[in-house]
C-alpha cells in the first residue's frame, strides 16, 4: 500500500482502515437442532400436539413485549407487505423528520421467509414429530440511534427459534466516537470525506475490534427481547440454567477509504484502476489477493474447486469492480473524493486462525479453519485488511496519463551501461544492451513474469524466474546452470532499461517506479482489443 500512496502523494490526503457493515446473528443454541428443542419442550411439560397452540402463544407474548417500548415512547409501529421494502431509507426518514438523535425510531413489521420448526406425522413410524422447515413467520425490525453504535437495526424472528439479526455500521459507530472526542469531520452516509485528525480516527476505529460485545449485545437482547429471559432449563442436578444467545458473524465489511484532495483529483485515475484490473488480472491474481497459493504458472492448483469471477457494474455512484472467490468478495469503487476498497467475508473457513480446538483448552493451538464467532473477529480484520492492501499494492502501477508511445520510447531503444570501476581507478569497457520488443513473446512474457503481484513486497530472484520462462525443469545440474544463466542475462537487460533495480546485498530485484508504469502499461495495451484502443485513442 506504500507504493501507491508514495505514487499519489500529491492528490491522497490519508487513508482509514475499518468496519463498514457489519452484521451479527443471535442464536438460541438449544433451539437450532430439533433434538434441543425437543429437550427443552419436554423440561417444560409441552406435548408435539400443543407445539402449534404454545408457540403461537409465546409469538404473541413477544409481540407484545418487543412493542411495549416503543409505543410508550410514541415511536411508529409500522406494518410493511412486501420484504423487499427499502426500510432504512424509512426509518432514516422518520428519524429526520421527528429529530430523533438516540433512542427508538420504529418498528418496521413484515413477513419473511426464516428458518423454524413444524410439527409433521411419519408414516414409517406413525408417530408425529418435530422437522425443521423453511416457513413464513413475522419480523420485527427494530430501527434506533444506540448510543454506542449509531443508527442500526434488530431484526427480531417471532417463531422458534427465535433468532435475531443486528445490522451496524463502523464508519457510523466511529462518527459517534468523533463527536464524544471533539474532532471535526465531512460524511457522506457511510463514507468520511474530510477528518481533522486522521491519527485519531484511526486509533478510534481500531479500538472498535476490543469492543465487549456480549455486556452491549446483552443490552439489546433485554430490550427488544425481554421475554428471552424466560428461556430456562432445569438440568439434572436441579439447577436452572438460561438460554442465552450465541453470537456469530455471517457478514463482515471491511473498508480501506483512500481519501484524495478532490473528486477531480480521483476521476481520471480511477478510470485507468478499473481498466488495468479487468484487462491484467487473471484467476490466479485474484486468488493471491485473498492469499491463496497458487502454481508457478499463475493458475490455480488442480485441486482447486471453487469459483473464481471479475465483474465491473455502473451503479448511480459511478463504476465498481469486483472479484470474488468462494463468495467472498474484494471490491474497488469510488465515492465522492474516496477511492474505496473493501473486503467483504460470507465464508470464513477459506482461512486460517491460530487457535486451540474448541472444547479442549489443553490442546496445543494450531492454525485452524477461520470461525464465524465473535472470538474471530479480530483474524478477520487482519485477513481482510491484508487482502485489502494487496489490491492496492497491485494498483500502485496505474498513475501516469503520459501517452504509451513517450513513456516506452527508450525500452525499444539498444542502451549502453558504464563499464565498472577497477581496483587501479580505471573502468572496464561500456556494454551495450539491445532493445526491448515489449509485444514480441519472449519480451512480453519476460515482462509479465517479473511484474506478478507475489513480487511486489519482497522481491523477486532468479530461481523464481525460472520456472515462468522454462517449461521444462532442468533434468541436470548443466542445463541447470545454462537456465540459470539466461535468466542473468535478462535480469541485466531489464536493469540496463531501468525497470529494476537489485536490492543492497541481496539477490533479489524489485521493480522501479519507471519500471511499474510502463510495465504495467504495454501489459494492458497487449490484452486489449483493437476497438478499445481506438476508442481509447479517440
Amino acid at each position: 500500500m506504500k507504493l501507491f500512496l508514495q505514487s499519489h502523494a500529491e492528490v491522497v490526503t490519508g487513508v482509514l482502515s475499518g468496519f463498514d457493515r457489519l452484521v451479527l446473528r443471535g442464536s438460541l443454541r438449544l433451539f437450532v437442532y430439533a433434538k434441543g428443542l425437543l429437550k427443552y419442550l419436554c423440561h417444560r411439560g409441552i406435548k408435539l400436539k400443543d407445539f402449534g397452540v404454545h408457540s403461537r402463544e409465546l409469538s404473541d407474548r413477544i409481540i407484545a413485549a418487543s412493542l411495549t417500548p416503543v409505543e410508550q415512547a410514541g415511536r411508529a409501529v409500522i406494518y410493511l407487505p412486501g420484504s423487499q421494502d427499502r426500510k432504512e431509507d424509512l426509518a432514516r426518514e422518520i428519524a429526520q423528520g421527528d429529530r430523533i438523535e438516540e433512542g427508538p425510531i420504529c418498528v418496521l413489521k413484515t413477513v419473511e421467509l426464516c428458518r423454524s420448526y413444524e410439527v409433521s406425522g411419519n408414516r414409517q413410524s406413525r408417530q408425529i414429530e418435530l422437522r425443521p422447515r423453511q416457513r413464513k413467520c413475522l419480523h420485527l425490525y427494530h430501527y434506533l440511534i444506540h448510543p454506542v453504535f449509531g443508527f442500526m437495526h434488530v431484526r427480531l424472528q417471532t417463531w422458534y427459534p427465535f433468532d435475531l439479526q443486528v445490522c451496524l455500521n463502523g464508519r457510523e459507530w466511529l462518527s459517534r466516537q468523533l463527536d464524544a472526542a471533539g474532532i471535526g469531520y465531512v460524511r457522506e452516509r457511510n463514507c468520511f470525506t474530510q477528518l481533522d485528525n486522521l491519527v485519531v480516527a484511526q486509533r478510534l476505529m481500531d479500538q472498535q475490534l476490543h469492543t465487549p460485545w456480549q455486556r452491549l449485545l446483552g443490552q439489546l437482547v433485554r430490550s427488544i427481547h425481554p421475554v428471552s429471559k424466560e428461556f430456562f432449563i432445569r438440568w439434572p442436578d436441579g439447577t436452572r440454567k438460561l438460554v442465552e444467545y450465541y453470537w456469530t458473524a455471517p457478514q463482515t465489511e471491511w473498508a480501506t477509504d483512500v481519501m484524495f484532495s478532490s473528486r477531480d483529483a480521483l476521476v481520471p485515475l480511477y478510470e485507468r484502476l478499473v481498466r488495468h484490473g479487468m484487462t491484467t488480472y487473471g484467476p490466479g491474481d485474484v486468488l493471491r489477493f485473498f492469499g491463496r497459493r497458487v502454481k508457478s504458472d499463475g493458475q490455480p492448483w488442480s485441486n482447486f474447486a471453487g469459483e473464481i469471477t471479475s465483474d465491473v457494474k455502473t451503479r448511480a455512484e459511478g463504476v465498481r469492480i469486483k472479484h470474488r472467490v468462494n463468495g467472498n468478495t474484494l471490491k474497488m469503487y469510488d465515492k465522492g473524493n474516496v477511492l474505496r476498497f473493501e473486503t467483504t467475508l460470507y465464508q470464513p473457513r477459506d482461512f486460517r486462525v491460530f487457535r486451540r480446538p474448541e472444547g479442549n483448552s489443553d490442546a496445543p493451538p494450531r492454525w485452524m479453519p477461520l470461525r464465524q464467532s465473535l472470538a474471530d473477529l479480530k483474524r478477520r480484520a487482519q485477513v481482510s485488511q491484508a487482502a485489502n492492501q494487496r489490491l492496492i499494492e497491485a494498483q500502485a502501477a496505474v498513475q501516469t496519463r503520459q501517452p504509451l508511445k513517450e513513456l516506452v520510447a527508450t525500452l525499444c531503444q539498444p542502451v549502453q551501461r558504464p563499464g565498472r570501476p577497477k581496483p587501479d581507478g580505471t573502468r572496464s569497457r561500456p556494454r551495450r544492451f539491445r532493445a526491448l520488443h515489449p509485444l514480441g513473446e519472449e519480451d512480453a512474457q519476460l515482462l509479465s513474469a517479473v511484474s506478478r503481484p507475489e513480487f511486489a513486497q519482497n522481491g523477486l530472484r532468479n530461481r523464481d524466474l525460472r520456472p515462468l520462462l522454462f517449461s521444462q525443469a532442468p533434468r541436470e545440474e548443466r542445463e541447470q546452470k545454462r537456465q540459470s544463466a539466461a535468466v542473468s542475462r535478462k535480469l541485466a537487460l531489464l536493469r540496463a532499461h531501468g525497470l529494476i533495480r537489485k536490492v543492497p546485498h541481496t539477490h533479489r530485484y524489485v521493480l522501479t517506479e519507471f519500471g511499474r508504469q510502463a510495465i504495467t502499461a504495454l501489459l494492458a495495451a497487449g490484452n486489449a482489443n483493437t476497438l478499445e484502443l481506438t476508442i481509447i485513442a479517440a
